[in-house]
């Protein structure tokens, strides 16, 4: 175990899977990235409290086993690994004859990380005037999937021509794009700056996943107009008819991670995201509020 000048290390555990983003991946043959989602989904999620992942372990349930579909599946699972600095110790491939068909799979895993308790993340250091920095998604990442679904009816569309709205990208290649690892940037800035609040945006958007890094009586208020909304948000927003509160508690809409440092450190954790490859930028503050978020 790296404990080595750790006062008291603490071992963090996340588990996850893609969701019905799997159906994407089946329905266009391409499996080689989606195990990078399983792995973003719980590196992501427990790099919020600083937890540096040092395992990670995936289980695939499949109708049939396929031994090139399982590789296609697992080198994306090593790669996510690759990307997080995570060590791909194990994992599991089941077939469920009669239970699943044949063509149909499902991937989950989880992430162990370490982090010294003096350093865990938590919301108690939270205080008005606090920045909040935005992290760019790379698209709709591994969530929501079940809308995309029903408002692409994505069994019987044209998942492969070029779309206009997409700059020239298909609606299947924009919608499997893999989740982004946020590991390595944010460990960089961890370094560096004392970080007062992580959310992973997730299942349930801006309103659901803010709150749970922000102490009651705060909230973010958050500026609509600096989010910086990825075309494919407002494609699924037009053709579903969707309202503007309902994409914000359900997608990320462009903004996989946000970030909260107190004011005189956001110019130094914009550098820092910049010298990671992230094009971060400030999206709101925090405020005395018993509304969790203010957009």
């Amino acid at each position: 175990l790296p404990v080595k000048g750790m006062e008291e290390p603490v071992l963090v555990s996340g588990t996850d899977g893609c969701g019905t983003k799997v159906k994407l991946a089946i329905l266009l043959d391409k499996h080689d990235t989606i195990g990078i989602d399983a792995v973003a989904m719980c590196v992501n999620d427990i790099i919020c409290v600083g937890a540096k992942p040092l395992f990670f372990l995936d289980y695939i349930a499949c109708g049939k086993n396929i031994p090139e579909k399982i590789a296609s599946i697992v080198s994306g699972v090593a790669e996510g690994c690759v990307q997080s600095g995570a060590a791909l110790i194990g994992g599991e491939t089941a077939e469920h004859p009669g239970m699943m068909p044949i063509d149909d799979y499902d991937l989950a895993g989880f992430a162990v990380g370490i982090v010294d308790k003096k350093k865990i993340i938590d919301n108690t250091t939270v205080e008005e005037g606090d920045v909040v920095i935005a992290l760019p998604s790379s698209g709709v990442h591994s969530n929501g999937f079940s809308l995309v679904r029903k408002v692409f009816d994505v069994e019987n569309c044209d998942l492969t021509s070029p779309v206009a709205e997409l700059g020239g990208k298909s609606l299947g290649e924009t919608l499997l794009a893999p989740t982004k690892i946020y590991v390595k940037p944010v460990l960089a800035l961890l370094e560096e700056v004392k970080v007062r609040a992580i959310s992973h945006i997730t299942g349930g958007g801006f309103y659901e996943n803010i709150p749970r890094s922000i102490p009651d009586g705060y909230g973010a208020k958050i500026d609509k107009s600096a989010v910086k909304v990825l075309p494919i948000f407002d494609l699924i927003a037009k053709t579903g008819n969707i309202s503007e509160r309902d994409m914000f508690n359900t997608f990320n809409m462009g903004v996989g991670m946000s970030i909260v440092v107190a004011k005189e450190d956001a110019d130094k954790a914009l550098e820092i995201f910049k010298s990671q490859g992230e094009d971060a930028y400030v999206i709101g503050e925090i405020v005395k509020s018993e509304d969790k978020v203010i957009l």
